[in-house]
Protein backbone atom coordinates (compact mmCIF):
# COMPACT_ATOMS: atom_id res chain seq x y z
CA UNK A 1 0.00 0.00 0.00
CA UNK A 2 1.27 3.52 -0.68
CA UNK A 3 0.23 7.12 -0.68
CA UNK A 4 0.06 8.91 -4.07
CA UNK A 5 3.40 9.59 -5.74
CA UNK A 6 4.75 12.51 -3.78
CA UNK A 7 6.62 13.89 -6.78
CA UNK A 8 3.44 14.30 -8.81
CA UNK A 9 1.57 17.64 -8.64
CA UNK A 10 -1.61 17.34 -6.61
CA UNK A 11 -4.44 19.78 -6.12
CA UNK A 12 -4.60 21.16 -2.58
CA UNK A 13 -7.76 22.02 -0.75
CA UNK A 14 -7.50 25.63 -1.91
CA UNK A 15 -7.43 24.64 -5.56
CA UNK A 16 -3.78 25.63 -6.05
CA UNK A 17 -0.99 23.37 -7.16
CA UNK A 18 1.11 21.74 -4.49
CA UNK A 19 4.88 22.13 -4.53
CA UNK A 20 7.52 19.60 -3.57
CA UNK A 21 10.01 20.18 -0.80
CA UNK A 22 12.88 17.94 0.23
CA UNK A 23 13.78 17.35 3.83
CA UNK A 24 16.71 15.38 5.20
CA UNK A 25 15.44 15.53 8.75
CA UNK A 26 15.14 11.74 8.96
CA UNK A 27 18.15 11.11 6.76
CA UNK A 28 16.09 9.62 3.95
CA UNK A 29 15.68 12.55 1.59
CA UNK A 30 11.99 11.64 1.34
CA UNK A 31 9.97 14.04 -0.76
CA UNK A 32 7.30 15.85 1.28
CA UNK A 33 4.52 17.65 -0.52
CA UNK A 34 3.53 21.05 0.80
CA UNK A 35 0.13 22.67 0.34
CA UNK A 36 0.69 26.28 1.26
CA UNK A 37 -0.92 25.59 4.63
CA UNK A 38 0.33 24.25 7.95
CA UNK A 39 -1.62 20.98 7.63
CA UNK A 40 -1.12 18.59 4.71
CA UNK A 41 -4.66 17.41 3.82
CA UNK A 42 -3.24 13.89 3.28
CA UNK A 43 -2.01 13.56 6.88
CA UNK A 44 -5.01 13.82 9.15
CA UNK A 45 -4.75 14.13 12.90
CA UNK A 46 -2.77 11.29 14.43
CA UNK A 47 -1.14 10.36 11.11
CA UNK A 48 2.19 11.14 9.51
CA UNK A 49 3.85 10.44 6.17
CA UNK A 50 4.65 6.89 7.22
CA UNK A 51 1.15 5.95 8.40
CA UNK A 52 0.07 2.79 6.56
CA UNK A 53 -3.12 3.30 4.56
CA UNK A 54 -5.14 1.59 1.85
CA UNK A 55 -5.10 2.98 -1.68
CA UNK A 56 -8.29 4.81 -0.73
CA UNK A 57 -6.33 6.66 1.97
CA UNK A 58 -7.93 4.77 4.85
CA UNK A 59 -5.45 4.44 7.75
CA UNK A 60 -4.81 0.80 8.63
CA UNK A 61 -4.98 0.30 12.38
CA UNK A 62 -4.48 -3.48 12.19
CA UNK A 63 -2.37 -4.97 9.42
CA UNK A 64 -1.80 -8.25 11.28
CA UNK A 65 -5.15 -10.03 11.52
CA UNK A 66 -8.21 -10.81 9.49
CA UNK A 67 -11.53 -9.88 11.06
CA UNK A 68 -13.03 -13.10 12.37
CA UNK A 69 -15.82 -14.37 14.57
CA UNK A 70 -13.83 -14.81 17.76
CA UNK A 71 -10.08 -15.12 17.49
CA UNK A 72 -10.30 -18.56 15.88
CA UNK A 73 -13.57 -18.24 13.99
CA UNK A 74 -14.35 -17.86 10.29
CA UNK A 75 -13.22 -14.79 8.39
CA UNK A 76 -15.68 -12.20 7.10
CA UNK A 77 -15.76 -11.36 3.40
CA UNK A 78 -16.59 -7.70 4.00
CA UNK A 79 -13.08 -6.63 5.03
CA UNK A 80 -12.11 -4.26 2.25
CA UNK A 81 -8.51 -3.68 3.34
CA UNK A 82 -7.70 -7.38 3.05
CA UNK A 83 -9.53 -7.81 -0.28
CA UNK A 84 -7.70 -4.81 -1.75
CA UNK A 85 -4.35 -5.97 -0.41
CA UNK A 86 -4.60 -9.58 -1.55
CA UNK A 87 -6.20 -8.88 -4.94
CA UNK A 88 -3.52 -6.29 -5.75
CA UNK A 89 -0.86 -8.80 -4.66
CA UNK A 90 -2.41 -11.42 -6.97
CA UNK A 91 -1.79 -9.06 -9.90
CA UNK A 92 1.84 -8.10 -9.21
CA UNK A 93 3.29 -10.21 -12.03
CA UNK A 94 2.15 -10.46 -15.63
CA UNK A 95 1.65 -13.16 -16.70
CA UNK A 96 3.94 -15.35 -14.58
CA UNK A 97 2.61 -16.63 -11.27
CA UNK A 98 3.52 -14.37 -8.35
CA UNK A 99 4.34 -17.52 -6.37
CA UNK A 100 4.92 -21.08 -7.62
CA UNK A 101 6.18 -19.76 -10.98
CA UNK A 102 8.78 -22.50 -11.56
CA UNK A 103 6.99 -25.79 -12.00
CA UNK A 104 6.82 -29.27 -13.47
CA UNK A 105 3.80 -31.53 -13.83
CA UNK A 106 2.48 -34.95 -14.73
CA UNK A 107 -0.75 -36.88 -15.16
CA UNK A 108 -1.73 -39.93 -13.16
CA UNK A 109 -4.36 -41.74 -11.19
CA UNK A 110 -5.51 -41.88 -7.57
CA UNK A 111 -6.74 -45.26 -6.31
CA UNK A 112 -8.90 -45.30 -3.18
CA UNK A 113 -8.51 -47.90 -0.45
CA UNK A 114 -12.19 -47.58 0.51
CA UNK A 115 -11.24 -47.09 4.16
CA UNK A 116 -9.54 -44.58 6.40
CA UNK A 117 -7.03 -46.73 8.25
CA UNK A 118 -9.10 -49.76 9.24
CA UNK A 119 -12.43 -47.92 9.52
CA UNK A 120 -15.20 -47.43 6.94
CA UNK A 121 -14.53 -44.06 5.36
CA UNK A 122 -18.26 -43.24 5.09
CA UNK A 123 -18.23 -42.75 8.84
CA UNK A 124 -16.30 -39.53 8.23
CA UNK A 125 -16.91 -38.35 4.66
CA UNK A 126 -19.44 -38.85 1.88
CA UNK A 127 -16.92 -37.80 -0.82
CA UNK A 128 -17.42 -40.41 -3.55
CA UNK A 129 -13.80 -40.61 -4.71
CA UNK A 130 -12.86 -42.31 -1.41
CA UNK A 131 -15.78 -44.67 -0.84
CA UNK A 132 -14.93 -47.79 -2.87
CA UNK A 133 -11.76 -49.86 -2.72
CA UNK A 134 -10.03 -49.77 -6.09
CA UNK A 135 -11.95 -46.75 -7.41
CA UNK A 136 -9.65 -44.76 -9.70
CA UNK A 137 -9.77 -41.00 -10.22
CA UNK A 138 -7.64 -39.22 -12.85
CA UNK A 139 -5.28 -36.57 -11.45
CA UNK A 140 -2.89 -33.90 -12.63
CA UNK A 141 -0.08 -32.79 -10.33
CA UNK A 142 2.02 -29.64 -10.48
CA UNK A 143 5.20 -29.40 -8.41
CA UNK A 144 6.90 -26.04 -8.02
CA UNK A 145 9.24 -23.80 -6.12
CA UNK A 146 7.42 -21.03 -4.28
CA UNK A 147 9.34 -17.78 -4.30
CA UNK A 148 11.51 -17.80 -7.41
CA UNK A 149 10.85 -17.01 -11.08
CA UNK A 150 9.82 -19.26 -13.92
CA UNK A 151 13.34 -20.19 -15.07
CA UNK A 152 15.11 -20.13 -11.71
CA UNK A 153 17.33 -23.04 -10.62
CA UNK A 154 15.50 -25.91 -8.96
CA UNK A 155 18.33 -26.18 -6.43
CA UNK A 156 17.43 -22.97 -4.59
CA UNK A 157 16.31 -23.03 -0.97
CA UNK A 158 12.54 -22.66 -1.07
CA UNK A 159 9.36 -24.49 -0.07
CA UNK A 160 8.05 -26.69 -2.87
CA UNK A 161 4.46 -26.52 -4.03
CA UNK A 162 2.56 -29.81 -4.28
CA UNK A 163 -0.80 -29.24 -6.00
CA UNK A 164 -3.10 -32.11 -7.06
CA UNK A 165 -6.18 -31.78 -9.27
CA UNK A 166 -8.59 -34.71 -8.89
CA UNK A 167 -11.05 -35.05 -11.80
CA UNK A 168 -13.79 -36.71 -9.73
CA UNK A 169 -17.28 -37.84 -10.74
CA UNK A 170 -18.66 -34.90 -8.74
CA UNK A 171 -16.35 -32.34 -10.40
CA UNK A 172 -12.82 -31.22 -9.61
CA UNK A 173 -11.13 -31.25 -6.23
CA UNK A 174 -7.88 -29.32 -5.86
CA UNK A 175 -5.65 -30.30 -2.95
CA UNK A 176 -3.15 -27.43 -2.92
CA UNK A 177 -0.22 -27.56 -0.54
CA UNK A 178 3.56 -27.70 -0.06
CA UNK A 179 6.23 -30.26 0.65
CA UNK A 180 6.58 -28.98 4.23
CA UNK A 181 3.75 -29.53 6.73
CA UNK A 182 3.81 -26.03 8.25
CA UNK A 183 3.87 -22.45 7.01
CA UNK A 184 5.48 -19.13 8.03
CA UNK A 185 2.29 -17.31 9.08
CA UNK A 186 -1.12 -18.15 10.48
CA UNK A 187 -3.17 -15.24 9.10
CA UNK A 188 -3.73 -14.51 5.39
CA UNK A 189 -3.50 -10.76 6.02
CA UNK A 190 0.29 -11.24 6.20
CA UNK A 191 0.76 -13.26 3.00
CA UNK A 192 1.76 -10.37 0.69
CA UNK A 193 4.21 -9.13 3.34
CA UNK A 194 5.77 -12.58 3.68
CA UNK A 195 6.24 -13.01 -0.06
CA UNK A 196 7.56 -9.47 -0.51
CA UNK A 197 10.26 -10.24 2.09
CA UNK A 198 11.23 -13.39 0.17
CA UNK A 199 11.26 -11.71 -3.25
CA UNK A 200 14.14 -9.57 -4.56
CA UNK A 201 14.71 -6.10 -3.14
CA UNK A 202 12.55 -3.67 -5.18
CA UNK A 203 15.56 -1.35 -5.63
CA UNK A 204 18.47 -3.74 -6.25
CA UNK A 205 16.40 -6.64 -7.66
CA UNK A 206 18.41 -9.09 -5.52
CA UNK A 207 17.15 -11.48 -2.90
CA UNK A 208 18.49 -10.67 0.55
CA UNK A 209 18.86 -12.69 3.72
CA UNK A 210 18.45 -9.47 5.69
CA UNK A 211 15.01 -8.84 4.16
CA UNK A 212 13.88 -12.42 4.76
CA UNK A 213 14.98 -12.50 8.38
CA UNK A 214 13.83 -8.95 9.06
CA UNK A 215 10.30 -10.21 8.46
CA UNK A 216 10.87 -13.49 10.30
CA UNK A 217 12.45 -11.95 13.40
CA UNK A 218 9.27 -9.89 13.81
CA UNK A 219 7.06 -12.91 13.12
CA UNK A 220 7.93 -15.49 15.80
CA UNK A 221 5.38 -18.06 14.61
CA UNK A 222 7.68 -18.51 11.55
CA UNK A 223 10.37 -20.23 13.65
CA UNK A 224 8.93 -23.70 13.06
CA UNK A 225 9.22 -23.11 9.31
CA UNK A 226 12.76 -21.76 9.74
CA UNK A 227 13.76 -24.99 11.49
CA UNK A 228 12.75 -26.87 8.33
CA UNK A 229 13.51 -24.45 5.51
CA UNK A 230 17.10 -23.57 6.42
CA UNK A 231 17.98 -27.21 7.05
CA UNK A 232 18.36 -29.73 4.19
CA UNK A 233 14.56 -29.99 4.18
CA UNK A 234 14.61 -26.63 2.37
CA UNK A 235 16.17 -28.25 -0.73
CA UNK A 236 14.47 -31.52 -1.70
CA UNK A 237 16.67 -33.70 -3.93
CA UNK A 238 13.90 -33.89 -6.55
CA UNK A 239 10.11 -33.86 -6.83
CA UNK A 240 9.69 -37.65 -6.72
CA UNK A 241 11.31 -38.04 -3.32
CA UNK A 242 9.62 -35.31 -1.34
CA UNK A 243 6.58 -35.35 0.91
CA UNK A 244 3.46 -33.31 0.30
CA UNK A 245 0.98 -31.72 2.69
CA UNK A 246 -2.27 -29.82 2.47
CA UNK A 247 -0.75 -27.63 5.26
CA UNK A 248 -4.11 -26.13 6.18
CA UNK A 249 -6.88 -27.76 8.19
CA UNK A 250 -9.96 -28.88 6.26
CA UNK A 251 -13.14 -30.75 7.17
CA UNK A 252 -14.70 -34.03 6.15
CA UNK A 253 -18.52 -34.18 6.16
CA UNK A 254 -20.50 -37.44 6.33
CA UNK A 255 -23.96 -38.38 5.09
CA UNK A 256 -25.58 -36.89 8.21
CA UNK A 257 -23.88 -33.51 7.78
CA UNK A 258 -21.54 -34.14 10.73
CA UNK A 259 -17.94 -32.96 10.35
CA UNK A 260 -14.44 -33.69 11.60
CA UNK A 261 -11.23 -31.73 11.09
CA UNK A 262 -8.67 -33.29 8.74
CA UNK A 263 -5.11 -32.72 7.56
CA UNK A 264 -3.77 -34.29 4.36
CA UNK A 265 -0.29 -35.78 3.87
CA UNK A 266 1.37 -37.30 0.79
CA UNK A 267 4.06 -39.87 1.63
CA UNK A 268 6.43 -40.74 -1.26
CA UNK A 269 6.82 -44.50 -1.63
CA UNK A 270 10.23 -43.84 -3.24
CA UNK A 271 11.54 -42.53 0.09
CA UNK A 272 12.63 -38.99 1.01
CA UNK A 273 15.89 -37.32 -0.02
CA UNK A 274 17.17 -33.80 0.69
CA UNK A 275 20.34 -31.84 -0.18
CA UNK A 276 22.78 -29.69 1.74
CA UNK A 277 23.62 -26.26 0.35
CA UNK A 278 27.00 -27.46 -0.97
CA UNK A 279 25.47 -30.49 -2.68
CA UNK A 280 22.81 -28.31 -4.31
CA UNK A 281 25.44 -25.85 -5.58
CA UNK A 282 27.37 -28.69 -7.24
CA UNK A 283 24.21 -29.92 -8.97
CA UNK A 284 23.23 -26.40 -10.06
CA UNK A 285 26.61 -26.00 -11.79
CA UNK A 286 25.66 -28.88 -14.10
CA UNK A 287 21.86 -28.64 -14.42
CA UNK A 288 19.50 -26.03 -12.99
CA UNK A 289 16.47 -27.96 -14.33
CA UNK A 290 17.44 -31.19 -12.60
CA UNK A 291 14.14 -31.83 -10.78
CA UNK A 292 12.03 -31.28 -13.89
CA UNK A 293 14.32 -33.61 -15.85
CA UNK A 294 14.27 -36.23 -13.10
CA UNK A 295 10.46 -36.34 -13.05
CA UNK A 296 10.10 -36.43 -16.84
CA UNK A 297 12.83 -39.01 -17.42
CA UNK A 298 11.59 -41.40 -14.73
CA UNK A 299 8.01 -41.34 -16.00
CA UNK A 300 9.22 -41.77 -19.60
CA UNK A 301 11.26 -44.81 -18.49
CA UNK A 302 8.24 -46.35 -16.75
CA UNK A 303 9.57 -45.70 -13.26
CA UNK A 304 6.26 -44.22 -12.13
CA UNK A 305 6.48 -42.32 -8.81
CA UNK A 306 3.87 -43.13 -6.15
CA UNK A 307 2.58 -41.39 -3.05
CA UNK A 308 0.23 -42.68 -0.37
CA UNK A 309 -2.40 -40.19 0.78
CA UNK A 310 -2.79 -40.18 4.55
CA UNK A 311 -5.05 -38.10 6.76
CA UNK A 312 -5.13 -37.05 10.38
CA UNK A 313 -8.59 -36.73 11.93
CA UNK A 314 -9.64 -34.59 14.90
CA UNK A 315 -13.05 -33.72 16.33
CA UNK A 316 -14.24 -30.25 15.31
CA UNK A 317 -13.81 -28.26 18.52
CA UNK A 318 -11.19 -26.12 20.24
CA UNK A 319 -9.25 -28.98 21.92
CA UNK A 320 -8.22 -27.18 25.10
CA UNK A 321 -6.08 -30.19 26.05
CA UNK A 322 -3.57 -29.17 23.35
CA UNK A 323 -0.98 -26.45 23.90
CA UNK A 324 -1.67 -25.02 20.43
CA UNK A 325 -4.74 -24.28 18.35
CA UNK A 326 -5.43 -27.07 15.81
CA UNK A 327 -6.35 -24.43 13.20
CA UNK A 328 -2.84 -22.91 13.39
CA UNK A 329 -0.97 -23.84 10.19
CA UNK A 330 2.41 -23.16 11.83
CA UNK A 331 1.88 -26.30 13.92
CA UNK A 332 1.99 -30.05 13.34
CA UNK A 333 -0.65 -32.28 14.90
CA UNK A 334 1.24 -34.86 17.03
CA UNK A 335 1.19 -38.18 15.21
CA UNK A 336 1.02 -40.19 18.43
CA UNK A 337 -2.32 -38.50 19.27
CA UNK A 338 -3.63 -38.14 15.71
CA UNK A 339 -2.16 -40.99 13.63
CA UNK A 340 -1.63 -40.82 9.88
CA UNK A 341 -4.38 -42.99 8.36
CA UNK A 342 -3.97 -44.18 4.74
CA UNK A 343 -6.88 -43.56 2.34
CA UNK A 344 -5.40 -44.18 -1.11
CA UNK A 345 -2.42 -44.15 -3.45
CA UNK A 346 -1.48 -41.81 -6.31
CA UNK A 347 0.64 -42.90 -9.28
CA UNK A 348 2.04 -40.47 -11.88
CA UNK A 349 2.26 -42.34 -15.17
CA UNK A 350 2.07 -39.85 -18.06
CA UNK A 351 4.13 -36.81 -19.00
CA UNK A 352 2.58 -33.65 -20.46
CA UNK A 353 2.53 -33.38 -24.24
CA UNK A 354 2.71 -29.60 -24.16
CA UNK A 355 4.29 -27.86 -21.17
CA UNK A 356 2.51 -24.54 -21.64
CA UNK A 357 -0.98 -25.94 -22.22
CA UNK A 358 -0.83 -28.41 -19.37
CA UNK A 359 1.69 -27.30 -16.74
CA UNK A 360 1.81 -23.53 -17.16
CA UNK A 361 -1.92 -23.06 -17.73
CA UNK A 362 -2.99 -25.48 -15.01
CA UNK A 363 -4.81 -23.51 -12.33
CA UNK A 364 -5.52 -24.60 -8.77
CA UNK A 365 -7.54 -23.18 -5.90
CA UNK A 366 -8.04 -24.16 -2.27
CA UNK A 367 -11.76 -23.41 -2.63
CA UNK A 368 -12.25 -26.17 -5.20
CA UNK A 369 -13.94 -28.87 -3.08
CA UNK A 370 -16.47 -31.60 -3.81
CA UNK A 371 -19.40 -32.75 -1.70
CA UNK A 372 -18.16 -34.39 1.49
CA UNK A 373 -15.19 -32.00 1.79
CA UNK A 374 -15.45 -28.61 3.47
CA UNK A 375 -13.56 -25.63 4.86
CA UNK A 376 -12.40 -25.25 8.41
CA UNK A 377 -12.07 -21.85 10.11
CA UNK A 378 -8.29 -21.83 9.45
CA UNK A 379 -7.61 -18.15 8.69
CA UNK A 380 -4.87 -18.89 6.17
CA UNK A 381 -7.16 -21.29 4.32
CA UNK A 382 -9.99 -18.77 4.16
CA UNK A 383 -7.71 -16.07 2.77
CA UNK A 384 -6.06 -18.45 0.28
CA UNK A 385 -9.48 -19.53 -0.98
CA UNK A 386 -10.17 -16.03 -2.30
CA UNK A 387 -6.61 -15.36 -3.45
CA UNK A 388 -5.92 -18.49 -5.49
CA UNK A 389 -8.94 -18.39 -7.77
CA UNK A 390 -8.72 -14.61 -8.07
CA UNK A 391 -5.12 -15.03 -9.25
CA UNK A 392 -6.13 -17.59 -11.89
CA UNK A 393 -8.88 -15.37 -13.30
CA UNK A 394 -6.29 -12.62 -13.66
CA UNK A 395 -3.31 -14.69 -14.78
CA UNK A 396 -4.92 -17.17 -17.19
CA UNK A 397 -8.20 -15.37 -17.86
CA UNK A 398 -11.86 -15.21 -16.96
CA UNK A 399 -12.57 -18.51 -18.70
CA UNK A 400 -9.57 -20.46 -17.40
CA UNK A 401 -11.88 -23.31 -16.36
CA UNK A 402 -12.75 -23.97 -20.02
CA UNK A 403 -9.15 -24.97 -20.77
CA UNK A 404 -8.84 -28.77 -21.07
CA UNK A 405 -6.27 -29.08 -18.25
CA UNK A 406 -8.60 -27.28 -15.82
CA UNK A 407 -12.01 -28.42 -17.03
CA UNK A 408 -13.73 -31.21 -15.05
CA UNK A 409 -14.16 -34.51 -16.86
CA UNK A 410 -17.93 -34.43 -16.43
CA UNK A 411 -21.04 -32.50 -17.42
CA UNK A 412 -20.77 -28.71 -16.92
CA UNK A 413 -23.73 -26.33 -17.23
CA UNK A 414 -23.64 -22.76 -15.95
CA UNK A 415 -25.30 -19.42 -16.59
CA UNK A 416 -21.92 -17.72 -16.88
CA UNK A 417 -21.36 -16.08 -20.23
CA UNK A 418 -18.76 -14.25 -22.27
CA UNK A 419 -15.57 -12.71 -20.89
CA UNK A 420 -12.10 -12.80 -22.38
CA UNK A 421 -11.31 -15.87 -24.52
CA UNK A 422 -14.71 -17.55 -24.08
CA UNK A 423 -14.90 -20.29 -26.71
CA UNK A 424 -18.03 -22.21 -25.80
CA UNK A 425 -21.16 -21.89 -23.70
CA UNK A 426 -21.57 -24.22 -20.72
CA UNK A 427 -25.07 -25.22 -21.79
CA UNK A 428 -27.02 -28.44 -21.31
CA UNK A 429 -28.56 -30.54 -24.12
CA UNK A 430 -32.00 -29.17 -24.95
CA UNK A 431 -31.52 -26.10 -22.75
CA UNK A 432 -33.23 -22.88 -23.85
CA UNK A 433 -30.13 -20.81 -24.68
CA UNK A 434 -32.12 -17.60 -24.37
CA UNK A 435 -32.29 -18.23 -20.62
CA UNK A 436 -29.01 -17.45 -18.82
CA UNK A 437 -30.52 -16.98 -15.39
CA UNK A 438 -32.20 -19.04 -12.68
CA UNK A 439 -34.99 -19.55 -11.61
CA UNK A 440 -36.98 -19.75 -14.82
CA UNK A 441 -40.09 -21.50 -16.13
CA UNK A 442 -38.78 -21.44 -19.72
CA UNK A 443 -36.54 -24.52 -19.83
CA UNK A 444 -33.48 -23.03 -18.17
CA UNK A 445 -31.04 -24.71 -15.83
CA UNK A 446 -32.35 -26.02 -12.49
CA UNK A 447 -30.76 -26.43 -9.07
CA UNK A 448 -29.49 -29.91 -8.24
CA UNK A 449 -31.55 -31.81 -5.67
CA UNK A 450 -29.93 -32.04 -2.26
CA UNK A 451 -29.26 -35.64 -1.33
CA UNK A 452 -27.65 -35.10 2.08
CA UNK A 453 -27.87 -32.34 4.69
CA UNK A 454 -25.42 -29.45 4.61
CA UNK A 455 -22.85 -29.16 7.33
CA UNK A 456 -24.07 -26.28 9.52
CA UNK A 457 -21.53 -25.30 12.18
CA UNK A 458 -22.85 -23.07 14.97
CA UNK A 459 -21.07 -19.92 16.13
CA UNK A 460 -21.48 -17.46 18.95
CA UNK A 461 -19.07 -14.63 19.62
CA UNK A 462 -17.88 -11.16 18.75
CA UNK A 463 -16.33 -10.22 15.43
CA UNK A 464 -12.75 -9.19 16.30
CA UNK A 465 -9.26 -8.66 14.89
CA UNK A 466 -7.11 -10.89 17.07
CA UNK A 467 -4.59 -13.66 16.79
CA UNK A 468 -5.18 -17.11 18.22
CA UNK A 469 -4.97 -17.47 22.01
CA UNK A 470 -2.62 -20.48 22.07
CA UNK A 471 0.32 -19.36 19.95
CA UNK A 472 3.17 -21.38 21.50
CA UNK A 473 5.57 -20.22 18.80
CA UNK A 474 8.74 -21.96 19.98
CA UNK A 475 7.94 -25.45 21.33
CA UNK A 476 7.52 -27.36 18.05
CA UNK A 477 10.36 -25.40 16.43
CA UNK A 478 12.67 -26.50 19.25
CA UNK A 479 11.45 -30.08 18.96
CA UNK A 480 12.19 -30.04 15.24
CA UNK A 481 15.70 -28.70 15.92
CA UNK A 482 16.35 -31.56 18.34
CA UNK A 483 14.87 -34.13 15.93
CA UNK A 484 17.29 -33.09 13.20
CA UNK A 485 20.28 -35.35 12.73
CA UNK A 486 23.70 -33.83 13.47
CA UNK A 487 24.44 -33.09 9.80
CA UNK A 488 21.01 -31.44 9.40
CA UNK A 489 21.65 -29.19 12.41
CA UNK A 490 25.09 -28.31 11.02
CA UNK A 491 23.54 -27.35 7.69
CA UNK A 492 20.80 -25.32 9.42
CA UNK A 493 23.37 -23.29 11.39
CA UNK A 494 25.65 -22.80 8.36
CA UNK A 495 22.79 -21.59 6.19
CA UNK A 496 21.44 -19.20 8.82
CA UNK A 497 24.93 -17.81 9.49
CA UNK A 498 25.44 -17.29 5.77
CA UNK A 499 22.16 -15.43 5.44
CA UNK A 500 22.59 -13.32 8.62
CA UNK A 501 26.32 -12.56 8.68
CA UNK A 502 25.91 -9.32 6.73
CA UNK A 503 22.45 -8.44 8.01
CA UNK A 504 21.74 -5.50 10.28
CA UNK A 505 22.59 -6.40 13.88
CA UNK A 506 19.03 -5.59 14.95
CA UNK A 507 17.89 -8.44 12.72
CA UNK A 508 20.58 -10.99 13.60
CA UNK A 509 20.35 -10.30 17.34
CA UNK A 510 16.59 -10.85 17.24
CA UNK A 511 17.10 -14.12 15.38
CA UNK A 512 19.61 -15.33 17.98
CA UNK A 513 17.03 -14.51 20.67
CA UNK A 514 14.24 -16.37 18.86
CA UNK A 515 16.44 -19.41 18.21
CA UNK A 516 17.43 -19.45 21.89
CA UNK A 517 13.75 -19.43 22.82
CA UNK A 518 13.31 -22.54 20.65
CA UNK A 519 16.40 -24.33 21.96
CA UNK A 520 19.40 -22.83 23.85
CA UNK A 521 21.85 -24.85 21.74
CA UNK A 522 20.36 -23.42 18.54
CA UNK A 523 20.78 -19.86 19.76
CA UNK A 524 24.30 -20.52 21.11
CA UNK A 525 25.54 -22.10 17.89
CA UNK A 526 24.02 -19.35 15.75
CA UNK A 527 25.63 -16.62 17.90
CA UNK A 528 29.01 -18.35 17.75
CA UNK A 529 28.76 -18.83 14.00
CA UNK A 530 27.87 -15.18 13.44
CA UNK A 531 30.76 -14.03 15.63
CA UNK A 532 33.19 -16.23 13.70
CA UNK A 533 31.88 -15.07 10.33
CA UNK A 534 32.12 -11.41 11.31
CA UNK A 535 35.64 -12.06 12.52
CA UNK A 536 36.65 -13.17 9.05
CA UNK A 537 36.47 -16.92 9.65
CA UNK A 538 35.23 -18.78 6.61
CA UNK A 539 31.85 -20.43 7.01
CA UNK A 540 30.11 -23.00 4.88
CA UNK A 541 26.83 -22.61 3.06
CA UNK A 542 24.50 -19.67 2.74
CA UNK A 543 25.66 -18.53 -0.71
CA UNK A 544 22.08 -18.03 -1.82
CA UNK A 545 21.55 -15.19 0.67
CA UNK A 546 25.05 -14.09 1.79
CA UNK A 547 25.80 -10.50 0.75
CA UNK A 548 29.61 -10.73 0.98
CA UNK A 549 29.79 -13.94 -1.03
CA UNK A 550 27.45 -12.53 -3.66
CA UNK A 551 29.63 -9.42 -3.98
CA UNK A 552 32.77 -11.58 -4.14
CA UNK A 553 31.26 -13.66 -6.93
CA UNK A 554 30.36 -10.51 -8.87
CA UNK A 555 33.95 -9.24 -8.61
CA UNK A 556 35.35 -12.66 -9.40
CA UNK A 557 33.53 -12.72 -12.72
CA UNK A 558 35.55 -9.70 -13.86
CA UNK A 559 38.82 -10.93 -12.40
CA UNK A 560 38.76 -14.37 -13.98
CA UNK A 561 37.02 -13.33 -17.19
CA UNK A 562 39.07 -13.85 -20.38
CA UNK A 563 39.69 -10.78 -22.52
CA UNK A 564 38.44 -10.80 -26.06
CA UNK A 565 38.99 -8.51 -29.03
CA UNK A 566 36.02 -6.70 -30.58
CA UNK A 567 34.75 -8.05 -33.87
Amino acid sequence: MSTPNENQPQNGQNGTSNHTQHSAADGTGTAVTGTGSSQDPRTAEGENARTLTTRQGHPLTNNQNLRTLGNRGPALLEQYAFLEKISHFDRERVPERVVHARGAGAHGVFEAYGKVGDEPIEQYTRAKLFNTAGKQTPVFVRFSTVGHGGHSPETLRDPRGFAVKFYTEDGNWDLVGNNLKVFFIRDAMKFPDLIHSQKPDPVTNRQSGERIFDFICNTPEAMHMVAFLFSPWGIPANYRQMQGSGVNTYKWVNQDGDAVLVKYHWEPLQGIKNLTAQEAEAIQAKNFNHATQDLFDNIKAGNFPEWELRVQIMSDDEHPELDFDPLDDTKIWPEDQFPHLPVGKMTLNRNPENYFAEVEQSAFGTGVLVDGLDFSDDKMLQGRTFSYSDTQRYRVGTNYLQLPINAPKKHVATNQRDGQMAYHVDSAPGQNNHINYEPSSLNGLKEAPRTAPEHMPAYSGRVVRQTLDRQNNFKQAGERYRLHEDWERDDLINNMVGALADADRKVSDKMVELCTNCDPDWGKRLAEGLAAARGGQQHEGGNQYNESQQREASQQAEEVGHEAKPY
